[in-house]
């Protein structure tokens, strides 16, 4: 997370121009036709920026640093809010669409997986194999576009864009959630058809494999039905392998989020990240993306310590070495 902060801290001061310049040719443009002193300038450079122009490069990089551990990644400059706060007020939207299509493709993924496998070589395991295979290939925003056009604006089945009605009062009511769930429909639509494919294909391949293991002949001869065969010992064994890639998918995922909720003007994370780029608010720009980065990082981490918890056999041969 350091060397993310570090680097990225080092880009954008490589760019033209650099963000202290861009910010003070933003003030001096609000601020046309009124004089403002230098001492005025640097104030609200510092200000928007969270670091002051006057110190050496060094010295704003530990400001920066404990800037960020303080929570403090400065004001936006076209929002003119603190970053934290645009930051706290988006995020929930995004990790609302980000998991639930995560959820939902993920057990439609391993529920087609598994019957692909138990009735392999067959024809419904080719046709799904291929559709799979297909969708697995499409990227998600070009389905986004699809569907937007189609459903939204061709049909009008679902609203082009926004992330809750207008009309509705904000709260634990019924007409508000499913108000938040109509918004969102598309975006989780549009994840849900690209990624339950590379599931369905993970699965099917770990179930066949487990299918081929001498403990699943074993409980076939002491005649175990065929139910608690498919799901105590070839399901739960298929998923398994799948937990870790499940875990690095949901930091992963964000990332995707800014070009999805771009095209759906679904206010979250991704759709402040590509307006801060395009009004070069350096700040906001930084604060997003370096959340994002600590999803993903948080994300391996997680699942590097929970995986021997879920996979007692992982935590079997680690003992056994010792």
């Amino acid at each position: 997370m350091w060397a993310v902060i570090t680097i990225t801290f080092g880009l954008i001061r490589l760019l033209p121009g650099g963000p202290m310049a861009a910010i003070r040719a933003q003030i001096l443009q609000r601020r046309s036709g009124s004089e403002i002193s230098d001492q005025e300038l640097n104030r609200l450079v510092e200000l928007y920026a969270n670091i002051s122009p006057d110190k050496p490069l060094w010295q704003q990089y530990i400001d920066y640093l404990i800037g960020i551990l303080q929570g403090d990644f400065g004001q936006s400059m076209r929002y003119n809010e603190p970053v934290m706060d645009i930051i706290v007020e988006a995020a929930p939207w995004t990790i609302f669409v980000i998991l639930t299509s995560l959820i939902i493709s993920f057990l439609i993924g391993i529920t087609l997986g598994a019957l692909m496998a138990y009735y392999e070589n067959s024809l419904f395991d080719k046709v799904m194999s291929s559709i799979s295979t297909l969708l697995n290939s499409v990227p998600f925003f070009l389905t986004g576009i699809i569907l937007l056009y189609i459903l939204a604006y061709q049909y009008s089945l679902f609203p082009t864009g926004g992330r809750r009605p207008t009309d509705t009062q904000i709260g634990i009511n019924l007409a508000f959630m499913i108000g938040v769930l109509y918004h969102a429909a598309l975006p989780i639509i549009s994840m849900v058809v690209t990624e339950f494919g590379g599931w369905a294909l993970q699965m099917r391949g770990n179930s066949i494999s487990v299918l081929g293991e001498d403990f699943t002949y074993a409980a076939r001869l002491r005649g175990v039905p065929d139910r608690l065969i498919a799901i105590k010992y070839v399901g739960w064994n298929a998923v398994l392998p799948m937990y870790t890639g499940l875990m690095i998918a949901v930091g992963f995922v964000l990332g995707g989020s800014v070009i999805l909720e771009r095209i759906f003007t679904y206010a979250g994370l991704g759709y402040y990240i590509i307006s801060a780029i395009n009004a070069r608010d350096y700040s906001l720009m930084m604060g997003a993306f370096l959340v994002i980065t600590a999803a993903v990082v948080a994300s391996v981490l997680v699942a590097d310590l929970t995986y021997g918890l879920i996979d007692p056999r992982v935590g079997g041969e680690s003992n056994e070495q010792y």
